[in-house]
């Protein structure tokens, strides 16, 4: 695999590839390398509605393709250009014969060599030999052959340094094949040579962790393992992930998960510059100095955390709408961001109204861009499953005095929960009636705020 050792620091100066603008293909494209550059082009031809987008994506996945000897993989790409792109984009035939003939002479040769070293009883020639194989089938798109190939390579490793490589190539292959499990499982079989593990491959291992985390579902220990990812990883994983990605990846699903106390520490990093450490379960420690670094490549994703935890819900959610559309054409993200998003919103609403007593609804639909029925919906959503403990809303119909004999304005029934047990929406003359706790030096307070 080729990398490039450019340090974070140049990469900062790169224009950000997640933004709101229309996705930069190329720009994309160019942080990645090897297959899975091919499939993000492809997941975006076929996710994209813009024909534009969609041909520019699958030229290049065709051009790409073409470097390689994954010959499957180009008659679909040739299949889904359909012939739009001219003469010059179409079925190759003699490259395709061309390379199915070096193929097969390549696998003859490997087996030839292969049968000799066990013949021999090398064990490191037999390792080797297993390798070349999974490098192979990998190259060939056989990816189910390749992750046998590099697996097997494990009875043949005599140090700690064989046990890691290979665990980073069942990794790979485990990652494009979906198999998160496969991912944890190898991440966790390399960890426990930690002596031996560098800077680097430590980056690697993290982001690995992550993506079968997200996969998973299990935001919180995706957003974990991205913070803890140090800025060494540059553009040294670029056949799995981009540092924009760890940004991209990590700032959601920290805010879809993080406590306001684990995002904090993040900000603290970020915005003030200044050394912080944060605990997470007890055992965990994160300098988040590391994710301030991928953060600077995409200032869209840290300026909505610090709006988030700003409470400026409004410009929030209008920058998480702008990013929607190009995080849909992420081959990781695509079928996670409803799901974050929805957690992102509901994280809102119940932060929104966690400090109070009373929330005037008609101040809160506004702050959160929908109408009062809207937020109600909302709410009782979140109030019936018992994430919001506010019991009173003050209601104020705009242009109209307030029906202070109304104490219903809306009941909500909590299934299990006795016909008495109901949550008021209403105003302070009501709330006074209904808590006479309630003093006019606390509802000067909560006039303070709204």
């Amino acid at each position: 695999m080729d990398t490039d050792d450019e340090p974070l620091s140049e990469q900062q100066q790169r224009k950000p590839i997640i933004s709101g603008e229309q996705l930069d293909i190329e720009a994309y494209a160019g942080l990645y390398t090897g297959r899975t550059k091919i499939s993000r082009l492809i997941f975006i031809a076929d996710k994209c509605d813009i024909v534009s987008m969609k041909l520019e994506a699958l030229r290049m996945a065709y051009d790409e393709i073409k470097k390689g000897e994954n010959t499957q993989l180009f008659r679909e790409v040739v299949q889904k250009i359909n012939g739009r792109l001219g003469s010059d984009y179409g079925s190759d035939v003699s490259w395709t014969s061309a390379v199915v003939r070096r193929a097969e002479q390549r696998k003859e040769k490997l087996e030839s060599e292969l049968n000799a070293y066990r013949t021999n009883l090398i064990k490191e020639s037999i390792r080797m030999g297993y390798n070349d194989f999974g490098d192979f089938y990998y190259a060939q798109g056989a990816l189910g052959d390749a992750f046998k190939n590099y697996v097997r390579t494990r009875d043949y490793c005599t140090t700690a340094t064989h046990i890691i490589h290979m665990c980073l190539n069942a990794i790979l292959v485990s990652i494009e094949m979906g198999q998160c499990a496969h991912v944890t499982s190898y991440v966790s079989k390399a960890e426990q040579n930690k002596a031996d593990l560098d800077p680097i491959t430590i980056a690697k291992l993290q982001c690995a962790a992550g993506l079968a985390h997200l996969e998973a579902k299990r935001y919180k220990l995706a957003a974990r393992k991205f913070l803890e990812t140090a800025p060494e990883l540059g553009n040294n994983y670029s056949e799995v992930i981009a540092a924009q990605d760890v940004a991209t990846y990590g700032g959601l699903c920290a805010l879809a998960s993080f406590d306001r106390a684990e995002l904090k520490a993040i900000l603290t990093f970020i915005f003030y510059y200044y050394s912080t450490v944060s605990l997470f379960n007890k055992a965990k420690v994160i300098d988040n100095i590391n994710f301030r670094n991928f953060l600077e490549l995409v200032p869209e994703v840290r300026e909505l955390i610090h709006d988030f935890y700003s409470s400026h819900y409004a410009s929030c959610l209008d920058r998480l709408g702008n990013l929607k559309a190009n995080l849909l054409l992420d081959i990781h993200l695509h079928d996670h961001v409803e799901t974050l998003y929805t957690e992102i919103r509901n994280k809102a609403l119940i932060q929104y109204t966690d400090p109070f007593v009373s929330v005037d609804l008609n101040m809160m639909a506004n702050a959160f861009k929908t109408t009062v029925a809207g937020i109600q919906k909302e709410l009782e959503a979140l109030i019936t499953d018992n994430q919001i403990q506010v019991l009173y809303f003050k209601f104020i119909t705009l242009g109209k005095r307030s029906n202070t004999n109304n104490l219903n304005i809306l009941n909500i029934q909590i299934e299990g929960k006795p016909k008495k047990t109901r949550w008021h929406f209403c105003n302070y003359h009501q709330l006074s009636k209904l808590q006479p706790k309630i003093t006019k030096k606390t509802q000067f307070f909560f006039n303070i705020f709204y």
